[in-house]
């Protein structure tokens, strides 16, 4: 009975967010044109929900957390998701991340950056994995529609993997790019790859794809695929999942 109760909010969300449709603001305002304001945080929160009762009895809720803030010459981005899911009552999803990155442009193009990330995922047997790294990036693209980036830099990544603690000196080789098609649809996409230097058979490569489409000036639909793996994973697991996610995100 819950289910049917989270599957009917989210329903109703998506048909309200529908028929009032994307406003405008009112043409009677007066045009004001403000100058030297304080950069301010632009973010979005998800949240997504699968359940089914019947032959098949399963709830899988997920949550993404984003914001960034930009100057002329300094660019600082916060995030976090999390997931859990069950099937029959039992567990098959229990993940929690979140990062942070700065970059500081020297250029139009050339910037350095520092990131932190931290992982928990209890199904692949990931107490925690703390990733520091920090290098050099550049803007392939840099347009109001288009960006591509790259960056490369050294890192070092510290876990708990299946009971035990292990220190890895790292290289990060990672590409992002977003595309808006007009003020109501984007698609992105990123890769990362994380080799560990002295250890040649183990690496890691997450990587994610979606597409984001407005209802409202405040609330869309995002729709996309999280792929993460490892190389070597703890022992008895697969080294790749995979999660094909849909939510509505609202925008501040």
């Amino acid at each position: 009975m819950i289910h049917r109760k989270f599957i009917a909010i989210i329903i109703a969300a998506v048909f309200a967010a529908s028929c009032f449709g994307v406003s405008s603001a009112p043409t009677n305002s007066p045009a004001i044109l403000e100058t030297n304001l304080p950069p301010k945080w632009d973010g979005s929160v998800a949240l997504g929900l699968t359940a089914t009762e019947g032959n098949s009895d399963s709830v899988l809720f997920t949550g993404k957390f984003q914001a960034h803030k930009k100057t002329p010459l300094d660019e600082l981005t916060l995030g976090g998701d999390a997931a859990y899911g069950e099937t029959e009552s039992v567990e098959n999803d229990e993940t929690l991340h979140g990062f942070g990155q700065y970059n500081h442009l020297f250029t139009g193009r050339w910037y350095g950056y520092g990131r932190a990330d931290a992982l928990h995922d209890g199904i692949a047997d990931v107490t925690f994995r703390l990733t520091l790294s920090s290098g050099v990036g550049y803007y392939f693209i840099k347009e109001k529609q288009t960006t591509l980036t790259g960056e490369l830099g050294p890192g070092v990544l510290y876990e708990k993997l299946d009971g035990s603690y292990d220190t890895y000196p790292t290289m990060r080789l990672a590409e992002n790019f977003e595309h808006k098609f007009n003020d109501h649809a984007r698609f992105w996409q990123k890769v990362e790859m994380i080799p560990a230097l002295d250890k040649p058979d183990y690496f890691l490569v997450n990587s994610e794809a979606g597409v984001e489409t407005a209802l409202t000036q405040k609330i869309s639909l995002q729709v996309y695929v999280d792929d993460n793996f490892a190389n070597e994973p703890a022992p008895g697991y697969k080294n790749n999942d995979v999660k094909l996610v849909s939510g509505l995100s609202y925008k501040f």
